[in-house]
């Protein structure tokens, strides 16, 4: 049980970081605008049909505080970040962009201190600090005399921290929806924050004809590192526990890499080593607890 467990730990994790190489090489098939509505749009589909029916009671249940949790969950995990992500790599490799998946617990710990309250130690700000320089280390490609970050990674960085407002803002639900309600009316909302990004697109001549290779690029992103990832992820979090499965996370950065190496022909340099090694020290850092503290408490 639990190798099959494993197994489906190693599976979620690639098609997580494999969103990141799909993105990167369908990059001329389709718009990041278009490919991200057409996600949201696919999973809506599959979804509505077993859970539309029974949405009514816990919406009729749901506060206008939900309702703003909900808007603001749909504004910062919806979509508005991948089409970042999809955007970001038009101009920056596979590799670079995936590396910054480690800056999340960064970002996290930054926006839990506005948003709910928490406090930041001295030791967790020593921790931010040196993953930025990690971060500019990759984005400056090593050249921090003569510092030129390149848009995608800016772009990139952006999307992380729009999931860790995210992942914030999660820990706010209050209301009664299912998963598979939740992740309907997520991607609704989401569609919804989408229309200007669309609007957007169209005005400056998106890519409006679907490639072959687009259309595999949306319905891996919509039912591979979506569905398919979100339930195997619930699967293991159940068997192996919450802390157990979180710990892996840290390997999406390594596999993202591999697989961009692998089918796309991207070759890792000097700097991404040296800026992933300072990202992980930071995120150690700053998500380290003393004992002692958290016993006193």
């Amino acid at each position: 049980m639990r190798f099959t467990a494993y197994l489906v730990l190693l599976a979620t994790l690639v098609l997580w970081s494999g969103n990141w190489v799909v993105a990167r090489a369908v990059r001329d098939d389709i718009s990041p605008g278009i490919a991200t509505a057409g996600r949201l749009v696919i999973v809506i589909a599959l979804l509505a049909p077993f859970c539309w029916r029974g949405l009514r009671e816990p919406l009729g249940s749901f506060t206008r505080r939900d309702w703003q949790v909900l808007a603001a969950l749909g504004f910062t995990g919806g979509g508005l970040h991948l089409a970042c992500q999809w955007l970001g790599l038009h101009y920056t490799t596979a590799t670079s962009a995936v590396l910054y998946l480690s800056t999340a617990p960064v970002f996290i710990l930054l926006l839990a201190r506005p948003l709910l309250g928490e406090r930041i130690a001295s030791r967790q700000w020593l921790g931010v600090l040196i993953s930025f320089v990690g971060v500019a280390v990759i984005g400056m490609q090593g050249e921090l005399v003569t510092p030129s970050f390149n848009r995608g990674d800016l772009l990139a960085l952006l999307s992380m921290a729009m999931w860790g407002s995210y992942t914030v803002v999660l820990r706010l639900r209050r209301d009664a929806l299912d998963t598979p309600q939740y992740l309907t009316l997520l991607c609704a909302a989401g569609l919804v924050f989408m229309l200007p990004w669309i609007a957007w697109e169209f005005a400056g001549s998106a890519k409006l004809a679907l490639t072959p290779m687009g259309a595999l690029g949306v319905l891996y992103s919509a039912i591979g590192s979506l569905l398919l990832a979100y339930a195997g992820w619930s699967y293991v979090v159940t068997r192996l526990g919450a802390a157990r499965a979180g710990a892996t996370m840290h390997l999406m950065p390594a596999i993202g890499v591999g697989l961009a190496a692998l089918f796309l022909g991207e070759t890792p340099r000097w700097y991404h080593f040296a800026g992933i090694a300072l990202i992980l020290t930071g995120v150690g850092l700053s998500t380290f607890k003393a004992s002692r503290a958290s016993s006193s408490r």
